[in-house]
């Protein structure tokens, strides 16, 4: 049976239970067609309230693409030329997990912190099992 993608899976990092989840968004152009589109990962720390959550942002842009359709995965961010990650796996939540923490986010602090993805995947990729690191 397969794994039902809208419920939060389970990591643990040095003692430390997180939730994780994805989301993507985008709004519709004048024919219908998704543009401006970005995949979120959250990770949240366990048990619930006892900080706030990263939300680590993946937003299209030039030299960029993430899930949107064919032909790529639901969970794939990278850049067109260089690193990439696939967001399902959980080696590549612990990596960027793991930057992010190397960076200074503290998972005890209480309010919400948001992350440009694009400054963290080449750091992490090859680590996670994507592509890279190359230029974008």
């Amino acid at each position: 049976m397969p794994r039902n993608a809208k419920k939060p899976r389970r990591l643990v990092v040095d003692g430390r239970v997180y939730m994780w989840t994805m989301s993507h968004r985008h709004r519709r152009d004048g024919d219908g067609r998704a543009v401006d589109c970005s995949q979120t990962l959250t990770l949240s720390p366990q048990p619930s309230g006892s900080g706030g959550p990263l939300r680590i942002v993946f937003a299209d842009g030039p030299g960029r693409y993430v899930p949107g359709g064919a032909p790529f995965g639901s969970g794939d961010v990278g850049f067109t030329r260089g690193a990439d990650l696939n967001l399902h796996e959980p080696g590549a939540v612990r990596a960027l997990l793991d930057e992010a923490l190397a960076r200074g986010w503290r998972p005890d602090d209480r309010r919400p912190v948001e992350v440009d993805g694009w400054t963290l995947i080449e750091a992490v990729a090859v680590r996670a099992g994507g592509t890279g690191p190359a230029a974008p």
